[in-house]
């Protein structure tokens, strides 16, 4: 295949990530069957830099609004929401690049295919030892890690004297250790209901060292050596982010996929599906759940964009606001595609329908900690009390 026929270079990431629409989408199947990015279509999207968006340009990367960010995650979900959630995965841990040293920076993202991959905290410590960390354990859902060529742990530290190594607010510090993916082992237990593709799976570390510079923590924005709004928003916000864009895209591909079928659908006894009043009104209610819901999160991203410090991070009430922007997009488009698959009939549940791949996929993303009803309680705390426990640092 021609990559320079297939990947869009312009400098609009929604515009780039459009244009790997078609090889994404023909590449859907394979996706779910192997849990793997095949190529040509890694290559295509290493070069349309499609996981460069939220690196800073110090080190090669595009640093783009994170209202843009969503619109170009949504886009590429669309056609595959595996790819959507590596993607806005590798783009996510990308984020760890400003609070490590410039020059280890470099020595991972140099290379124009890096990828860091992960799984979340969890019980296991890291040993501070002279010149850096001596960490083992075993970390789960590591999305994209067959893809990645950097792997992370994020660990408690234990200091010489078996203290626990605490932070600015006294809490036990959680700090991010990187190390190449070759030093890590593989769990393959990725056996899900959707999500297939992300192979998500498992990793362990056995007395691995991970000297100081490639060692940082994403808890405090404050503590990031690139500057700007960007990073004045906290991963965690960010994050979430990436999963409200993967759920619209996934909405969006359903709700439109089911417009064509309504065109062409006539139920055993019944008129033309696009013909049928409530359908009509059904599908206008969906439209305006996930147009409003994007459209809302976009505007509490710019907003806040435009008041972000160049060094100070965002406050507890904008943060509270992120993370209710990005769980009401969320909540809606899980909604929408429950009503597309039980709008479709049956025509939704034969394996291989882009509505069971992408039901099957939403209700794997609504159970991910992004997806909990609790955001909206926390959230509503925020608004009457403000902040004191730091729930949103």
């Amino acid at each position: 295949m021609n990559d320079s026929a297939v990947v869009d270079l312009s400098p609009d990431p929604v515009a780039r990530a459009r244009g790997l629409g078609p090889a994404i989408a023909a590449a859907a199947d394979e996706i779910e069957r192997s849990q793997t990015i095949p190529e040509p279509l890694l290559s295509e999207m290493h070069r349309a830099r499609i996981c460069r968006m939220l690196l800073p340009v110090s080190v090669g990367g595009d640093q783009v609004e994170p209202w843009v960010y969503l619109r170009a995650v949504e886009e590429i979900s669309r056609h595959d929401a595996s790819v959507g959630w590596n993607v806005f995965v590798a783009n996510s841990a990308a984020l760890i690049a400003p609070f490590i040293p410039l020059d280890s920076a470099h020595t991972i993202f140099d290379d124009p295919r890096a990828l860091i991959a992960w799984g979340p905290p969890n019980q296991h410590k890291a040993v501070a030892v002279p010149g850096g960390y001596r960490v083992s354990g075993e970390w789960h859902f590591a999305s994209g890690s067959r893809q990645s060529t950097w792997m992370g742990a994020h660990c408690a530290v234990v200091e010489a004297d078996g203290s626990l190594r605490l932070n600015r607010v006294g809490r036990p510090t959680v700090r991010t250790l990187l190390f190449p993916r070759d030093r890590a082992e593989p769990i393959h237990d990725w056996n899900t209901l959707g999500m297939r593709g992300t192979a998500s799976e498992g990793y362990r570390v056995s007395d691995v060292f991970v000297p100081e510079a490639f060692s940082g923590t994403r808890e405090d924005p404050s503590l990031r050596r690139d500057r700007g709004p960007l990073y004045a928003f906290t991963m965690q916000g960010l994050y979430a982010v990436g999963v409200a864009a993967v759920a619209l895209g996934i909405a969006r591909a359903m709700l439109d996929d089911f417009i064509r079928l309504a065109a062409d659908k006539t139920p055993r006894g019944l008129q033309r599906l696009a013909d049928n009043a409530v359908v009509q009104s059904d599908v206008a209610h969906r439209e305006a759940d996930i147009g409003s819901a994007r459209a809302y999160l976009v505007e509490i991203l710019r907003d806040i964009w435009d008041r972000a410090d160049d060094i100070e991070p965002i406050g507890a009430q904008d943060r509270a606001r992120v993370r209710l922007g990005c769980a009401n997009a969320i909540h809606k488009s899980v909604a929408t595609a429950d009503y597309v698959y039980k709008a479709a009939g049956t025509t939704a549940i034969f394996i291989g329908s882009g509505f069971e791949r992408r039901f099957r996929d939403i209700h794997t993303l609504s159970q991910q900690i992004q997806s909990r009803d609790a955001h909206f309680e926390a959230v509503g705390r925020v608004m009457f009390n403000g902040d004191p426990d730091g729930t949103f640092m």
